[in-house]
């Protein structure tokens, strides 16, 4: 669709992968409840709540590279904004956006997991497509399953190849060398949270998501917390990092989904997103050295 409006598809692509991090950092989130769980002692819903904000934030950033790159590049604008024309699509769109609710209040609830989640809204999502909005038909489907198939081929492979990577660096010990270097290195509370991001970055780049998650927080958690970094809004800077490793090379899974969605070479795609990862970066950077970002929703609730 965008490329339809005038827009480049090395662009599209990057706009399209960088934004789907927000996924990561707005509720419901899975890799938020497998930090809780692994941090242990820390709320879910407090967690929750801390990715608001962060979300938000980044959401910003990210629009304000993309305006700067389509003024650059005379993209070309849409129409203007009505609330008129908002009620329109509201109503055509109700029945797509009916997709998220179902997720949010089902697992909020406690109705579904995260991940059975996803599967009911994948079956609902089909029955709107093919009955309601009628712009797929069954011949349609059968090609949307063998370009999926296409895609979590190589989703699997990459996952399967960080989790041995994973492995290795567990029986390793690397992470645990890291933490002890970083520890005799400095005390100074600034370079230590410079280098704890640094470290969840590499991680990020290599490995998969969740294995981050379950090895690293127990290793470095103690080390934030010691600089009076408090573990939620740890929680909130973990889940960035690993966000923006899944759209950095050589493991990077999103930005291969997305270069091979797209039918772009992977080359092309990373330097479109070259400007976005500035964008995140000062995100991270702000979620780090600001805790009242992630932290001020969650003491409004705490009260």
């Amino acid at each position: 669709m965008m490329e339809d409006q005038g827009y480049d598809g090395d662009f599209s692509t990057a706009v399209t992968i960088t934004s789907s991090c927000e996924g990561l950092l707005v509720p419901p989130s899975h890799n938020m409840v497998i930090y809780a769980t692994t941090a242990g002692g820390i709320s879910v819903g407090s967690l929750f709540l801390a990715g608001y904000v962060p979300g938000a934030v980044l959401a910003l950033s990210l629009m304000i590279g993309s305006y700067i790159i389509s003024v650059k590049r005379n993209y070309p604008k849409g129409e203007k904004f009505s609330i008129k024309n908002l009620l329109k699509q509201l109503s055509i769109s109700f029945w797509a956006l009916a997709a998220i609710l179902i997720v949010v209040v089902g697992v909020v609830c406690g109705y579904f997991t995260a991940t059975e989640s996803a599967a009911i809204a994948v079956i609902y999502s089909l029955i709107v497509s093919v009955f309601i909005y009628k712009g797929l038909d069954w011949k349609g489907v059968w090609k949307v399953l063998g370009d999926c198939i296409d895609t979590l081929s190589i989703v699997l492979i990459l996952i399967a190849t960080s989790n041995i990577f994973g492995f290795c660096l567990t029986r390793l010990h690397v992470p645990t060398l890291a933490a002890n270097a970083i520890v005799g290195l400095t005390s100074n509370p600034i370079l230590i949270a410079l280098l704890l991001n640094l470290i969840l970055l590499v991680l990020g780049c290599i490995m998969d998501m969740s294995p981050i998650i379950l090895i690293a927080t127990p290793i470095l958690l103690p080390i934030a917390e010691s600089i009076g970094i408090d573990p939620i809004q740890f929680g909130i800077m973990v889940i960035l990092n690993c966000g923006i490793g899944l759209l950095t090379p050589p493991v990077g899974a999103v930005l291969f989904i997305g270069s091979a969605v797209a039918k772009i070479p992977m080359e092309k795609v990373v330097k479109a997103t070259l400007p976005f990862y500035l964008c995140m970066i000062i995100t991270l950077f702000l979620v780090t050295f600001v805790p009242a970002i992630s932290l001020f929703i969650p003491s409004l609730f705490a009260k």
